[in-house]
């Protein structure tokens, strides 16, 4: 399926897949050798560098080495939360991951794209499971989110090993990522690269015609059709992006691209909002923070045109007017409308933020948006 960016002139696929050839596959990595001492949390496992060569009461100190050596001790941390969902319809099936994200002792929560389990909601399909040691378990779909490509399926077993939830706020450019998923059906399958770039804005178009919009991680690490759902860890195996889609140079709709070292991923505190609201609202949805406007698509200069204005909701109360067009927004260059789209997404509702336009005078104006909340 080929979908569209705001970025370049590329392709950008869904990294679900529907080939399945079984088997494991690690990248190798070599990196030059350093000795640190970091500290393991006694109840969850999650790490952290220490400051001062020194742990909390509550943590136990670890000497590992940068290197292939700490790559294999986050690897096996993280890898027994990841799994590969399985899903059967009529007319065939399809292949993502997940990361085991809440456990009790009767169930378990799993994250995960919408677009890997999208085709169980649409064509009376099947949800399945299969665990790091093998085990397939049948899954039920708790929600989804198909603005954010977000899903939570369930297990009904308990007392699974959880992902270590990270920060996304605080990667940085260069920053070394792993990948873990099941790309091609090859499960357990481990990549490295660095985060080679963060707020990228890409759209990708989900069943029914309505658009994903995501603020997505950049990285280089090697994700392929399959890799969707999986986690996007950083060097302390704490997941900071759930890997969603990559870009490619080929044309045509038949086949799937490979990786070329452009993939994309969710940053996990967008996604942790919205699977929170999944699993506790009643109505299993998350809520959309809503600017209020529509833009003008045959707008072709720099920024967002506002074509109209939702009466009563946030753009109106600011005192945006018809006609401004939208140049950053809390300081982010708006190049066009669906840049504006994914910076106001990447908030949640209630929030505030601060919006440039250029008015129809020619004059500029900041206004400050407390945005509103949508389920549609």
């Amino acid at each position: 399926m080929k979908m569209t960016t705001t970025f370049a002139k590329v392709t950008l696929g869904f990294v679900a897949g529907a080939m399945t050839v079984g088997g494991i596959a690690t990248a190798a990595v070599t990196l030059t050798s350093t000795s640190t001492v970091v500290c393991s949390d006694n109840r969850t496992g999650a790490l952290y560098q220490s400051k001062n060569g020194a742990c909390a009461s509550t943590r136990t100190a670890l000497n590992i080495t940068s290197g292939q050596g700490s790559i294999k001790t986050i690897v096996a941390k993280v890898s027994p939360a990841v799994v590969t969902v399985e899903v059967t319809t009529p007319s065939g099936g399809d292949t993502g991951s997940g990361s085991i994200i809440q456990t009790t002792s009767t169930y378990s929560y799993i994250l995960t794209n919408n677009h890997v389990i999208d085709a169980a909601m649409n064509g009376g399909g099947t949800v399945s499971v299969e665990l790091n040691n093998g085990d397939s378990l049948d899954a039920t779909i708790v929600g989804r989110d198909v603005n954010y490509d977000l899903a939570v399926i369930k297990v009904d077993k308990g007392n699974l090993p959880t992902i270590a939830i990270g920060d996304s706020t605080a990667i940085a450019i260069g920053d070394p990522v792993i990948a873990f998923g099941s790309p091609l059906g090859l499960a357990g399958t481990v990549t490295t690269g660095i985060v080679s770039s963060l707020n990228r804005p890409v759209t990708t178009q989900q069943t029914g015609g309505v658009n994903s919009y995501v603020d997505a991680i950049q990285t280089d690490a090697a994700i392929n059709p399959g890799n969707s759902g999986g986690p996007l860890t950083d060097a302390s195996g704490n997941i900071v992006g759930v890997n969603s889609a990559i870009a490619s140079t080929a044309t045509g709709s038949s086949g799937q691209a490979g990786n070329i070292g452009l993939g994309f991923a969710i940053p996990i505190n967008e996604a942790k909002r919205v699977y929170t609201e999944i699993i506790t609202n009643p109505n299993h949805q998350a809520a959309r923070p809503f600017l209020g406007v529509a833009f003008d698509n045959n707008y072709t200069g720099k920024g967002a045109k506002v074509l109209s204005l939702v009466a009563g909701e946030a753009a109106e109360k600011a005192g945006i007017p018809v006609g401004a067009v939208i140049t950053t927004i809390d300081g982010v260059r708006i190049p066009d409308a669906e840049t504006a789209i994914v910076r106001i997404r990447s908030h949640a509702p209630g929030e505030s933020v601060k919006i440039l336009a250029t008015l129809a005078d020619g004059s500029t104006k900041s206004f400050t948006v407390v945005l509103g909340s949508t389920y549609n």
